[in-house]
């Protein structure tokens, strides 16, 4: 009953759970490069246009190998701070970055071609790195998770800024939609308890999930053309991701001829690192390796 009662504003939290996906409450660094081993690193402050900018931390290695580390959603890249830890021992340069609407960057309170705004972010900092003498001649790999995944796999669209390789840890999957339900079903989102049972949470779901893909604006997944036909690309999954299931980032990576997908078994969204360090660096650095030689 209280379910039904509710229905009338099940859209409308549809609609505000949309939102807040791409514009989450931000999260503090809960640490520094130097908590985790990394030297100090320089800040840079990269423009995106309409006077906003994106914060990174670039922590130098070898002049010739460059890896661009995004986040996850609602995090910033205090968060990926153990994946840059390893990629700079073995001797990559390494720039993490908060996307727009997370960490020190800009707010950003479009709600529309937000899968756009999002890639020039990754875009505009490979560009700013290529821009600088000792980066001009790099091979720069990106490197994705979760949310950022998309972006960082959007970006070989644009043939102006090279990218040499991508890496998406935990997505993207084949189908977006979908990905809008998971979140609900694993319960990582506010959802007010009237709207947890039908009819409210079918209401609730349906908006979402049409929100979430109108505001992204995108064309998915990118036809196999361009920079897709010969651009390595490693696609890295958990065996029991509930948000990005491994079936449909591997087959996701099945549309592509360059692309190789590793499941980890018994691993959750984002829990490759750490719960198989092991297995997780070696699959990353032997493929690294291989792509940017």
């Amino acid at each position: 009953m209280l379910s039904a009662l509710a229905l009338p504003f099940a859209p409308l939290c549809g609609l505000a759970l949309a939102y807040m996906l791409f514009h989450p409450p931000r999260r503090p660094h809960h640490k520094k490069p130097v908590d985790v081993g990394l030297p100090e690193p320089e800040e840079l402050w990269v423009p995106i246009g309409g006077g906003k900018r994106v914060h990174a931390w670039l922590c130098p290695g070898d002049t010739d190998r460059v890896v661009v580390i995004g986040h996850g959603m609602g995090l910033s890249k205090s968060a990926t701070l153990g994946h840059a830890k390893f990629l700079h021992d073995a001797g990559y340069t390494v720039c993490l970055f908060d996307h727009r609407n997370h960490g020190r960057s800009s707010q950003d309170r479009s709600v529309t071609g937000l899968s756009d705004k999002f890639t020039s972010d990754v875009l505009s900092l490979v560009e700013l790195l290529r821009g600088r003498a000792e980066y001009r001649s790099a091979k720069v790999a990106v490197y994705g998770f979760s949310f950022s995944t998309f972006p960082m796999f959007y970006s070989l669209r644009d043939q102006d800024v090279a990218v040499d390789a991508v890496i998406c840890d935990s997505g993207p999957g084949l189908e977006l939609a979908p990905l809008f339900a998971n979140f609900l079903d694993a319960d990582v989102l506010p959802v007010p308890k009237a709207l947890r049972a039908n009819p409210a949470r079918f209401a609730m779901e349906r908006t979402l999930c049409w929100a979430g893909t109108t505001m992204l604006r995108s064309e998915w997944p990118p036809p196999l053309e361009g920079r897709y036909v010969d651009t390595p690309l490693l696609f890295i999954a958990g065996e029991e991701d509930r948000i990005l299931p491994a079936s449909s980032v591997d087959a996701l990576a099945g549309c592509y001829a360059d692309a190789e997908a590793h499941i980890l078994p018994g691993i959750g969204h984002l829990l490759g690192l750490r719960e198989a360090p092991e297995k997780y660096t070696s699959t990353v650095l032997d493929f690294l390796r291989r792509a940017l030689t």
